[in-house]
């Protein structure tokens, strides 16, 4: 049975297959690539597909088994063109392997609450924000951007390799839910897609094709439009690549109708992009990938994502987990994640970390050369002693201890549309 690609293999292809003149594996990318192909020809009528299979391979996508779906990974230019282009101009992601789900009925605001940390009562309608599902133990199931709408539901996007999970999770909540009263339905969407564009030419691309005025869409605003002619798209002003950009559902049966137009778009080059490349961009931007950085055995703090639990929410203590969670936050995690630069061999997932005294203190979650830095770049988890940037730290790769500092996040700054601040 051939091993579907996840997260953490994932990350060893990204590493990989990167070559801009920094110790380059020789064939390494093109053994990792014949495998992936051949796997993909054992397992090919178990794959899930988009609805952009084809198109994918139309345009020369190097496709592979990802979290049960066949995926880009990369395209004819390779991930680092990607990368550098959707930092320069903009890039389209086929992100339909993602759950697309809503939450309907008179208690969906309560059902949300009882499953994220997110303060839905309190969002303004059509705002999103990440959020999490925790397990009892204040463990992160995964890791979902939570819309309110203002048609009566809930949009919830979660990851592809948790939706099986996750839908069971709901499913158990809403059983507990209605035993307490409580009448919502969650609802996946499967005959939507899911496409992603990003990048500093977003607007100009995109502004063309809708009537809303963009300028009034900011960061993690959404609204249901008409996109060059296709009616219910949402589109939702967010991204996993820490560029200006946005993520637009649209009915299966037309999204390469849309991707068409965007890749023809005459107001700026637009380029598609694979998995390689948002990951590489997510990891930039300091962002965490689920089964990499963050699992069922990972809390929010030593995640540094506590920031995502709303205020009420703590001070009502009525989220998951909420007595450990705030608990953790008193006393502080054992240990944290935090980025590191380094140069020569790349660390990968699961490199360990130690101090300058050779003590192990931590591991590499995830980690690749950076095409924007020119350098490598990781994230991890480390000793809560060992998180202060300009830590010295060292990194065991292929034997040897490779010399490794701990750095801010983000690597590179993130560029989202946020509303600008008035003069007093």
């Amino acid at each position: 049975m051939p091993i579907l690609l996840g997260p953490r293999n994932m990350a060893t292809t990204l590493v990989k297959s990167l070559k801009f003149g920094m110790r380059a594996q020789p064939g390494a990318a093109a053994v990792c690539y014949h495998q992936q192909r051949r796997y993909l020809r054992q397992d090919h009528d178990h794959l899930k597909k988009t609805p952009l299979y084809d198109f994918h391979l139309s345009h020369g996508g190097k496709m592979v088994p990802f979290s049960g779906w066949a995926m880009p990974v990369q395209y004819k230019e390779g991930l680092v063109t990607e990368h550098l282009h959707c930092r320069s101009e903009a890039v389209i992601f086929d992100v339909s392997h993602m759950l697309q789900s809503r939450i309907d009925g008179k208690d969906r605001i309560k059902l949300a609450e009882l499953l994220t940390v997110a303060d839905v009562q309190n969002m303004k309608e059509n705002t999103g924000t990440l959020s999490l599902i925790l397990n009892g133990g204040g463990g992160i199931i995964d890791d979902v951007i939570v819309t309110k709408t203002d048609l009566d539901y809930i949009y919830i996007v979660s990851n592809a390799g948790c939706a099986m999970k996750v839908q069971s999770h709901v499913e158990m909540a809403i059983d507990n839910a209605k035993a307490r009263g409580i009448s919502a339905t969650f609802k996946p969407m499967p005959n939507m897609a899911l496409l992603a564009l990003q990048g500093p030419a977003m607007s100009k691309v995109l502004q063309p094709g809708v009537k809303t005025d963009l300028t009034q869409l900011t960061f993690m605003k959404t609204g249901v439009m008409d996109v060059y002619g296709i009616p219910e798209c949402r589109v939702t002003r967010c991204g996993y690549t820490g560029e200006d950009g946005v993520e637009i559902s649209v009915p299966a049966d037309r999204a390469v109708e849309l991707a068409d137009r965007l890749m023809n778009a005459s107001e700026a080059k637009v380029k598609l992009a694979g998995l390689g490349a948002r990951d590489s961009l997510r990891l930039e931007a300091g962002l965490c990938l689920y089964g990499n950085d963050i699992d069922d055995d990972t809390d929010p703090v030593e995640a540094v994502l506590g920031w995502t639990i709303g205020k009420e929410r703590r001070i009502n203590m009525d989220f998951p987990a909420a007595k450990t969670i705030l608990n953790l936050m008193k006393t502080h995690p054992a240990k944290k994640r935090v980025g590191i630069l380094s140069k020569g061999p790349p660390s990968r997932a699961q490199t360990n970390i130690y101090n300058e005294q050779g003590d192990k203190v931590g591991q590499v979650t995830s980690g690749c050369p950076s095409p924007s830095l020119k350098g490598n770049i990781a994230m991890g988890y480390v000793g809560i002693a060992d998180t202060k940037p300009g830590t010295r730290l060292l990194l065991e790769v292929r034997g040897k201890r490779i010399p490794g500092t701990v750095a801010k996040l983000p690597f590179v700054p993130h560029n989202y549309y946020t509303p600008k601040k008035s003069k007093k």
